[in-house]
Parts: structure tokens; sequence; C-alpha cells
């Protein structure tokens, strides 16, 4: 656990008690503060007393003394309006910071080891946690005690205290790097912007602007990776290639680029130096099929490239990288039919994505829509053989589908019901049953992570009922 004792003797108030809002409460007690909690979770708020904490509703909290108050990321700060707890804490001028910030502070004040721990931070719309386990992955084959957490896996103040060749490898969303204003990674890494969360942050220049922010506060010696494939982040990376600030090194899919890193052809090249080196074939990787996991292979490479010299090392690395849950993850078999969790799209770039991998897909999608819906992936409506709409998305997704065949099953158990029986019974001689849903669980599940681990039982069950039917 890495305890911050910035706040030691100090009162802190802690609002939201999931995964990092415990591990806050238990680090900043540890870290000897005195802190107050809310949620209205009765199991969390049973947990925080246990711990230590004063549980009691924010009227309650004694203003006059709150030094800080760390705020659950999924809370919201400007948009659509701020949370009221936002707007006391402001009333009190306690500042507003999240526990990647905590996390900041004590590895800028800790005495520690030397030299201090390289800190990886990797954000951007899609492709991040792929990124993130990826380089903790490759750091941790080339002889590194890798810590990867944050946005993914465990909270940052979960992970381990600094040892020799420890490095930090944290996924930062957008509404972290908000509570996040002195993280100052060695290494950033931005992978793609497309829209996303407008609904948090008023408009996608407020958007792109925290994003940016990660990379302005990467330190002036390190190092900016950027993918440049889309325009937001092609802007991005002109801009900090003409500073002075940290090195900027571009990666892209597609294009041969005169310095940077990039991938044709699906083969991975370096051209950070004189000359375009090949590093590796990237198609016969098993865990990271398409173009989108090539892109998130390369800023990988090029984010661990500083502190690993050995390209063949990191190569083995990334051929050997078994995958994530939730992301083109196969969880399971009927027959000629291959059930494909992509429960981690909660956006239509993320499903174009998982589309692209495949040629007859029975395609479960829905949910929560975000802003655009489905219409940018009416170019791979072709790849569709009929799609299983759910959620509070599918009456508008149906009437985008433009004559592709659909219906609306309302249900994840319905829909890969449907689905699994059309494919089985089609003429297609791979067929997918993909659960790529292009929008957010949260009218029907309490995460991505709930909606795919229940599709993953789904096939397993359905799997079962066929070999029952046949005994």
């Amino acid at each position: 656990m890495i305890v911050p004792r910035s706040f030691a003797n100090q009162t802190v108030a802690v609002f939201g008690l999931a995964r990092s809002g415990i591990s806050s409460v238990r680090a900043l007690i540890a870290g000897g503060a005195k802190v107050y909690a809310w949620d209205d979770r009765q199991p969390a708020q049973r947990t925080c007393a246990e711990l230590g904490a004063r549980v009691a509703p924010i009227a309650a909290w004694p203003w006059d003394r709150i030094a800080a108050l760390v705020l659950s990321p999924g809370v919201p700060l400007t948009h659509p309006a701020p949370h009221e707890v936002v707007t006391a804490a402001r009333k009190a001028g306690a500042e507003i910071i999240g526990d990647m910030e905590l996390f900041a502070r004590e590895r800028r004040s800790a005495p520690g080891t030397s030299p201090r721990p390289p800190l990886i931070a990797i954000t951007g719309t899609n492709g991040k946690s792929t990124t993130t386990a990826l380089i903790g992955h490759i750091l941790a084959s080339c002889g590194y005690a890798a810590e990867i957490g944050g946005n993914i896996g465990k909270p940052v103040l979960d992970l381990n205290t600094p040892a020799p060749r420890t490095a930090y490898v944290l996924e930062v969303s957008s509404y972290q790097i908000e509570l996040s204003p002195s993280l100052a990674p060695d290494i950033g890494v931005l992978t793609n912007i497309t829209p996303d969360h407008l609904d948090r942050h008023g408009s996608m220049e407020n958007y792109v602007a925290v994003k940016t922010r990660l990379l302005e506060q990467t330190a002036k010696a390190g190092e900016v990776c950027i993918g440049v494939d889309d325009a937001y982040c092609a802007a991005i990376h002109s801009r900090f290639a003409a500073g002075d600030g940290p090195q900027a090194v571009p990666v892209s899919v597609g294009k041969v680029l005169g310095r940077g890193v990039f991938v044709l052809d699906g083969v991975l090249y370096d051209a950070q130096s004189s000359h375009a080196a090949k590093i590796m074939d990237l198609r016969g990787t098993a865990h990271l099929p398409g173009a989108h996991n090539w892109q998130n292979a390369a800023l990988a490479y090029a984010a661990t490239r500083a502190l690993v010299q050995d390209r063949p090392g990191i190569a083995e690395a990334i051929a050997s990288f078994p995958g994530l849950p939730h992301r083109l993850q196969e969880v399971g078999r009927l027959g000629k039919v291959r059930f494909i969790n992509d429960s981690k799209a909660t956006n239509a770039d993320a499903a174009e994505r998982a589309l692209k991998c495949f040629n007859d897909v029975f395609w479960i999608a829905g949910g929560r829509a975000k802003d655009g819906g489905i219409e940018s992936l009416a170019p791979l409506f072709p790849r569709i053989r009929k799609a299983y709409l759910i959620g509070e998305a599918a009456e508008a997704f149906a009437r985008t589908l433009q004559g592709t065949p659909y219906e609306i099953c309302g249900t994840l158990d319905k829909a890969a019901a449907a689905a699994a029986h059309d494919a089985q019974v089609s003429n297609v001689a791979a067929p997918v049953v993909l659960l790529s849903p292009a929008c957010a669980s949260f009218d029907q599940f309490r995460d991505y992570e709930q909606r795919g681990d229940a599709f993953r039982a789904l096939a397993g069950a359905l799997g079962h009922a066929r070999m029952r039917e046949a005994s």
C-alpha cells in the first residue's frame, strides 16, 4: 500500500466509496489523517467505519476543518452540474483531488529509493487498458517489478511501495486527470481521441483539453508517445513536437513515419533513429488481433523503449501477452460458432474496431447510448448478419441499421440465445456471436465487467445445454 503522509494530522473527507474511495480511506488513515467518509451504500459505510473513518452524511462534516475532499472519479465535478459535495468543498475552500493526486504527492515527497521509480501514465478514449496492461507485461518480462493499476485493476494507493527495479504503470481516465493536478509521469501515453464522456466534460474541446493535460504534466525531461492517426491527436503531437517540453514520439498504424514508431501491413517498425528497423510481425500475436491492437502494441513498444534497450526482448513480451478480459475475448464455442466478449466497447469507435476483425457477425449491441449512437458504423453493417439489440438504445439503434436484419431482444440473455441459434443454423463457415455493445452498461449492469461476465456465463450455459442435448 502507498501511504500518503501529506495530510497527516489533518482532516480529509472522502466521498464515493467504491474501490478507489475505500482504498483512499485506508491509506489516508494509515498516513495519520482524520477521515470523514460518505456513500449511500451501507456495505461501503460499514467497511470504512471498520477502517476507522467517521462515516457521516456531508451535511454533518466539519467543513471548517476539512483540508481536502478526495472525490470519486465518477462524481460530477463540473458537468452537467457540480455535485453538491463539490459545491460545499469549494465554498469551504477545501482542495478537491483524487487518489491519483495523493499518490503523486507521496511520490514527489517520499525520500524512498534512488533513483525514483519511473512512472508511465496512459490515457486516451480507447485502447488505454490494453496498452497499460501490455506496457506492464513488457516491463515485467524485461526485469522490472511492474506495478500496474489506476483506472485498471488495483486502485493506485493499493500498489506496492517502491523497491529496486520498480516501475509504475497507470491507466488514467479523463475523470482522474481532472483530480490530479500534480501527477507528473516520466512517460505520458495518449492512445487516441474520439467523442466520449461529453456529458461529463461539457464539450469536445473540454474533453480534448483534459486528455492533453496529462501530457502537459509529463516531466520536461521525459517523453510523450502519441497515436497520431486521428486529427485531435495529430494536432496535439504537432504542438508537443514544436515545443521545448518532453520528447514527442508519434505512433501510427498504416502510415510510414520519417521518425517515430509505426505499423505497416501488420509489421512493427522503429524509426526513432536514423532508419526504420523491423521489430516484429504483429499478425502472429494471438491476443492482439486487429489494427487497433497493433496501435496498442506500437504505443507500448514506444513507451517502454526509454526503459528497455533490448528490442528482441520487447518483441518477445508483446508476442506472449495473454490479453485482457472483455476485450475481444473468446469465451466459448458452440460447434462452428465462436462467442467473443468485447463488453469493454462502450462507444461506437470501440465497437468499430471489433467489427473490423470479423466477417460474419451476429452482433449484440445496446445499453445506454453515447452521443452519436452507431451512425459511424454504417460502412461495417455489411459484415453484420443480424443485430440483437438490448437496453435503452435498442429502438434508436434499430432505426440506424439501414436494412440490416435486427431483433429487439431487450435483455442480454435473450439476445445471446437468439444470436447463438441463428449463428448455428446459418450457412456461413465461421460465424461469430459478438458482444460489442457500443454503449455504456449502466441501464442494466453495474459496469462493463459485470456485463461481460454475464455474457461469458451465458456462452458457457449455451454450450453445456448443447452437450446435454447431444448426449
